[in-house]
């Protein structure tokens, strides 16, 4: 069986892919950017319950280097290029997350045109799919573009839309052969590996430490990470897949006082540091002069979005967890690894 190559292998999302693959016999090779990384994904695995053998392979390849790629695609059969750089803070100029994101991307789909690799499944995000615009009632789908000229448009915003602009033109002008789709998460929770985990995550961390003294007037999208593999692997093989983008959403988006209101009634007593007041605008902005990740989500406070992932459910036959199951799931996987605040 040819192998299946993932990028950015101690990723959150990644580390449950390898996990999945590994699981269902696959040979998998996947990237990292040293021996620290590797030995770091081998204990995810670990904690996944999954033991590699001989059938995962290590390649040195760093998203703004050519050098790697190459031998990281040779002889692979499809490609699920999940790494990509998403920070806690914001960085000091756009281009340290513009240019690996969009770079690297490009990097993946020239290498795998080059080894004749069938498919490639690239992850974008939400965040090149509904911001930039007005506010409006009606959910985003696969049609819609984050305007970048738009209000409040973030690095990682851009990165994650300049990205798949760059990969869709690439296959469209040089992509030859090679065939790509495209998985667009919303906020990606579930069962965390280790204490390298989704940005996304650290939500429920916060709530669940006390860290938050309230609930912030913001409106999240949840899928849990096991079910955003699963659309990786539907989307990877399923024939319709090719040329497709597909949003992963488990449901209709959540404000945080109601993500917040799911930990305190499913979880009991294990979430009583858990707020249920919600914040005023004017105190998170006053928080913002002395935590720079709370100054990226100011422009987010009060707006309305949803999404819809009837498209991934039609096509795909794709049918996620619950949004209250993935919360909890990723409470659950916090408190089991001493993660929480005692």
């Amino acid at each position: 069986m040819a192998p299946i190559l993932v990028t950015g292998g101690s990723g959150f999302i990644a580390a449950h892919a390898i996990a999945r693959l590994l699981a269902e016999g696959h040979a998998v090779r996947t990237t990292v950017r040293g021996p620290a990384r590797a030995d770091a994904v081998l204990a995810m695995l670990a904690q996944a319950g999954v033991e590699p053998g001989d059938r995962l392979r290590f390649h040195h390849a760093d998203l703004t280097e050519d050098a790697g790629w190459t031998a990281a695609v040779a002889g692979c059969t499809g490609v699920l290029h999940v790494a990509s750089p998403f920070p806690e803070r914001l960085p000091r100029h756009p281009d340290e997350l513009i240019v690996p994101a969009r770079d690297g991307a490009l990097r993946v789909l020239r290498a795998a045109r080059d080894a004749g690799v069938r498919r490639v499944v690239l992850t974008s995000s939400f965040a090149a799919v509904g911001y930039g615009h007005p506010d409006r009632d009606a959910p985003y789908d696969e049609a819609s573009w984050t305007d970048l000229d738009g209000p409040g448009i973030s690095p990682y915003i851009a990165s994650k839309t300049l990205a798949e602009r760059a990969a869709w033109d690439f296959i469209a002008r040089e992509g030859g052969g090679l065939e790509l789709s495209v998985i667009n998460p919303v906020g990606v929770f579930g069962p965390v590996l280790g204490a390298d985990f989704a940005t996304s995550v650290l939500l429920v961390k916060r709530l669940l430490d006390g860290a938050l003294p309230g609930c912030p007037r913001l409106e999240f999208g949840v899928v849990d990470v096991r079910d955003v593999v699963d659309l990786h692997l539907r989307a990877l093989h399923a024939p319709p897949a090719a040329g497709e983008r597909f949003l992963a959403t488990a449901g209709d988006f959540m404000w945080v006082r109601d993500m917040a209101q799911v930990l305190r009634t499913r979880l009991g007593d294990d979430a009583r540091r858990v707020p249920a007041r919600t914040l005023p605008d004017w105190l998170v902005k006053l928080a913002a002069f002395a935590d720079p990740a709370v100054k990226q989500i100011l422009p987010e406070l009060g707006r309305r979005k949803n999404a819809t992932s009837d498209k991934a459910r039609r096509l795909l036959g794709w049918s996620p967890r619950s949004r209250e199951d993935a919360l909890v799931a990723t409470a659950a996987s916090l408190r089991a690894q001493g993660l929480l605040r005692a």
